[in-house]
């Protein structure tokens, strides 16, 4: 009932959207004198804001047509490499890329929103890096025959990547992924795998959220499992084609993180407003992109969704030595030559500070000279993979770290 009556508000509000970008464009018509004087380009302003607010949105594009690299720009080739029911691995290699470039697999969260949420993280590694990213599904457009998917299941995907792209390769796992990046690391670890990453990093993820509570962590204990089980899990409706699965809805995830920062949303399109009224299209159109992408989401299976809360915001399991893999026990001493870099944003309201750089502690048996600790002033959750300060400040540190301890360093 959930998810139903939800299609039904989005499908009016999508209908709402259309006639208020009918009507913004008819009074924003040069031809036509109203948008000139009194309340005109006020409404027009408003009927702007409403129809991106509520439009209908599907999967974004990455888009990134070239990149900025030694004082050039290069074109950059972007192609499917992986199809799998849950989720495949983009492929981003700009023209004039030496061919022992270090080999980067960008792990995306699968957490609410798309992989191209990482577009600048993207763009900037493809400087100077072969760069995959995983591309996880929208589970409620994956047929209930392809079976379910949950956090051993994304562990494999992780595990198959990696061997997928071969030996030398190096991760960086942003958010959620960074508990299950760090379980694959150990499992290819205590294996002697081959292809086992050469470093993995860690940005802002939640491996111990005992540290520094921020109130994502406070939801999830504040409330038992069978609570989230009852009311955030629904049913895919029939006009999807994962009709009858179980998921975390995307819309759910997306009014959690607003209901966060309220204030702030609705002031950046209080401030859209006032930009379209003053003709301050190109301020407004930067509001514009950021939110195109911020308000696509997709959702993710229940199983996924009620372990991670479970294992990694409930039990800590990892942090106590008790995440569990096929049966098995994951020993964090089993990484034993994958370099570690573990990088915090000071000003982070979603992953506190301390929570990734307990993962360094973890690996007992990795030496000191192969962990690195970074912490990022000023930034927050979504700084540290986007935007100037990731540009100028981090992605320096983490290119710094990958060519230390590339194969052919």
């Amino acid at each position: 009932m959930l998810y139903d009556a939800y299609e039904m508000q989005r499908q009016m509000l999508a209908g709402a959207s259309n006639w208020a970008t009918v009507g913004a464009r008819m009074l924003n018509n040069p031809a036509l004198p109203i948008g000139y004087f009194g309340m005109g380009p006020v409404v027009a302003s408003a009927l702007e804001v409403f129809a991106h607010l509520y439009e209908e949105r599907g999967k974004p594009a990455f888009g990134i047509e070239s990149v900025q690299a030694h004082g050039k720009r290069h074109k950059l080739h972007e192609a499917v490499a992986l199809v799998k029911p849950f989720g495949g691995l983009r492929h981003f290699r700009r023209a004039g890329l030496p061919k022992d470039a270090p080999k980067l697999l960008i792990v995306a969260p699968m957490s609410g929103h798309y992989a191209t949420l990482l577009r600048g993280t993207v763009a900037r590694m493809a400087e100077n890096h072969e760069v995959w990213i995983t591309d996880w599904a929208d589970a409620k457009m994956v047929p209930l025959s392809e079976g379910t998917f949950d956090l051993d299941d994304y562990i494999d995907y992780l595990i198959e990547f990696l061997r997928f792209i071969g030996e030398g390769t190096h991760v960086l796992a942003v958010c959620q992924p960074s508990v299950p990046a760090y379980a694959a690391a150990a499992i290819m670890g205590a294996e002697n795998d081959p292809c086992r990453p050469a470093t993995l990093t860690l940005m802002g993820g939640p491996v111990d959220t005992r540290a520094s509570p921020t109130g994502v962590n406070d939801i999830a204990l504040a409330r038992p499992l069978a609570w989230f089980e009852s009311h955030v899990v629904a049913t895919v409706p029939l006009n999807y084609p994962g009709a009858g699965r179980k998921v975390y809805p995307g819309f759910l995830q997306l009014a959690g993180f607003i209901s966060m920062n309220l204030e702030t949303h609705m002031l950046s399109h209080y401030e859209m407003f006032k930009h379209l009224t003053l003709g301050d299209t190109e301020s407004a159109a930067a509001t514009k992109t950021f939110y195109d992408e911020y308000l696509s989401v997709s959702d993710m299976t229940a199983e996924f969704y009620l372990e991670t809360i479970e294992q990694v915001f409930q039990k800590h399991a990892l942090p106590k030595g008790e995440f569990i893999h096929r049966g098995k026990p994951v020993d964090p001493g089993a990484i034993r030559d994958t370099a570690l870099l573990a990088i915090e944003g000071e000003r982070d309201d979603i992953s506190g500070i301390g929570q990734t750089r307990a993962a360094l502690n973890l690996a007992g048996k990795l030496p000191r000279a192969k962990k690195k600790y970074f912490l990022a002033r000023d930034v927050g959750h979504y700084g540290i993979f986007n935007g100037s300060k990731w540009r100028a400040q981090i992605a320096p540190v983490v290119e710094e770290w990958i060519g230390a301890h590339s194969p052919r360093a």
